[in-house]
């Protein structure tokens, strides 16, 4: 934990907080601390990742997911989870094998499923296993707060509160103003020479946020 994070994130005394009140101080913090500084490298993280409050929501968000009860290659369900093991039994499971550092991810489960539009297309899905998703999304807990710092608010894939729908409202009101153009490009099938080099060397900036040990 960062020195200056106070036992418990900062609770009063007395104060007990549940797993999700936990999580979300944990969050602000980072957050906080991100922004407060844009050149912070945050260098001891993990054990905010296997915090049992972090794996309690983690597993959560997993269990809330359509996908729940679709099973990577083990074969195992979030249903399966909660019969056979119990989720205490498992996420102390998960908690071991990341602090000692035996957790090795599995090959994720492929599926081909049609793209829409009827062009006749196919994209691969990528099932992990639910102890692979339990810890992804306690990896997503912990370092979301961090980049989303670092994010523009014209920035809308992939972030928590945003989706694509406030993209298109916000081209309508560019529209509205005067504007007349709308650039759509596909990233993955860009083939211009030295392009995706170049784009791809303004992430190195993600890892100037790390230390060597997450």
């Amino acid at each position: 934990m960062p020195q200056d994070a106070p036992p418990n994130g900062g609770a009063p005394a007395g104060r007990v907080l549940g797993p999700y009140g936990r999580v979300t101080e944990m969050q602000a913090k980072l957050h906080r601390w991100a922004a407060a500084d844009p050149g912070r490298r945050f260098d001891d993280l993990f054990n905010f990742v296997y915090d049992p409050a972090t794996l309690v929501m983690a597993f959560a968000r997993v269990a809330g997911n359509r996908g729940a009860n679709t099973p990577g290659v083990d074969g195992w369900t979030v249903a399966m989870v909660e019969e056979r093991i119990g989720v205490p039994g498992f996420l102390d499971g998960v908690r071991t094998s990341l602090k000692d550092g035996t957790f090795r991810p599995l090959p994720v489960r492929e599926r081909a499923i049609a793209k829409p539009g009827g062009s006749g297309k196919v994209r691969k899905l990528g099932i992990p296993t639910i102890v692979d998703r339990v810890v992804q999304a306690a990896l997503k807990l912990v370092l979301e707060p961090i980049f989303e710092a670092d994010f523009l608010p014209v920035s809308y894939g992939f972030r928590p509160m945003r989706r694509a729908h406030d993209a298109i409202a916000e081209i309508h009101m560019f529209g509205s103003r005067g504007y007349q153009w709308v650039l759509d490009a596909d990233i993955e099938a860009c083939q211009a020479p030295g392009l995706m080099e170049s784009w791809l060397a303004g992430f190195q900036g993600c890892n100037d946020r790390l230390g060597h040990h997450v």
